[in-house]
């Protein structure tokens, strides 16, 4: 082999190395790259945030009942495989209420979280309150960043996009609080979760799920008479969840004398709870009342209600606040936002 043709050769393999390095760069890059693109995250993304909540496990530190239950929503299956031997009635358990749940959950889907978040590794929830301590926080864009977003109530996305985003993975409500049209302020797929407090509750989802004549007795407020809501998109949480919220994190008595007057978890502290249990990574934005002590100082980033009309609620707001700072203490939760 002559002299030129030796270069020649050495030349060929040179570029077939290059040529060959430089697919596997290229394929191992966009492996990746799809990988963190597939479950809607960035390479900046949380995982390392969840590196740290994981390793250090801060959710065994909690002083109560954290079960790290995936499994958040009532079952028909669960009613024909099982009896239910529930001592207490909504909204701690089910008692008295199992032929209206046999009817509501034999409508609705009785699957879980979609599997794509499901699935997931690591889980990063934020919970979004209603609290004017949201207003012009510009957080919306980083609140679409995670991969569980919890709304509660009826509490509006559109208009207010800057502030709260526009993703909603699961949406908390009741029938005094439920929107009649879900799909104004949600995604297609967002999970609508009744949260049942009461018997009434499930009688009036099975009103509307079967379209009887509808009761409007035992309401503190009118509820939707019309729902407009995707059926397949409908949940039930486990009221499991709302005995230990309120057993172990507030220490509310489950069996009050007759003298004093109920008090229950508010839907969002609740949500807290449930995103402890579910997820790997709990941040909130949006909780707080002001300390004001102005009436008629807003209580949320949207409409006219104030303080005062929160007077006259079963919820202790007060004791709920000084939950919240044991957690956020704990390292169990974070703020998005400077709060007082």
């Amino acid at each position: 082999m002559s002299q030129m043709a030796s270069k020649i050769w050495w030349l060929r393999l040179l570029l077939v190395l290059l040529f060959f390095i430089s697919f596997v760069t290229y394929y191992c890059s966009n492996t990746i790259l799809h990988s963190y693109n597939g479950t809607g995250k960035s390479l900046n993304s949380s995982k390392s945030v969840c590196g740290g909540w994981v390793t250090q496990k801060k959710w065994k530190s909690l002083n109560f009942n954290i079960t790290r239950r995936t499994k958040l929503f009532l079952k028909l299956e669960d009613f024909f495989w099982q009896e239910h031997l529930s001592k207490l009635a909504l909204p701690y358990g089910i008692k008295g209420s199992e032929p209206l749940l046999l009817k509501v959950l034999a409508v609705t889907a009785n699957d879980d979280v979609p599997a794509n978040t499901d699935d997931l590794e690591c889980r990063t929830c934020v919970v979004i309150g209603n609290g004017f301590a949201i207003k012009n926080s510009s957080l919306g864009s980083i609140i679409n960043k995670y991969d569980v977003v919890i709304r509660l109530n009826d509490a509006p996305v559109r208009g207010f996009e800057e502030d709260v985003g526009n993703k909603t993975t699961m949406r908390f409500f009741y029938p005094e609080s439920a929107s009649s049209n879900p799909g104004l302020h949600n995604d297609p797929d967002t999970l609508m979760v009744l949260v049942p407090f009461k018997h009434q509750d499930l009688r009036w989802l099975k009103e509307i799920l079967y379209n009887e004549k509808r009761v409007r007795k035992g309401f503190w407020k009118p509820p939707p008479q019309i729902w407009l809501g995707d059926v397949s998109k409908l949940r039930v949480l486990d009221p499991h969840f709302m005995h230990q919220t309120a057993d172990r994190l507030l220490r509310i008595p489950l069996h009050p004398n007759s003298k004093q007057k109920p008090v229950h978890p508010t839907t969002g502290i609740l949500a807290v709870f449930v995103a402890l249990n579910y997820c790997d990574v709990v941040h909130i934005a949006g909780f707080g009342y002001p300390n004001s002590k102005s009436q008629k100082h807003p209580i949320h980033y949207y409409g006219y209600d104030t303080m005062k009309s929160m007077k006259n609620s079963y919820h202790n707001l007060s004791h709920e606040a000084e939950a919240l700072k044991r957690l956020e203490d704990l390292g169990a939760i974070q703020y998005l936002h400077p709060h007082s």
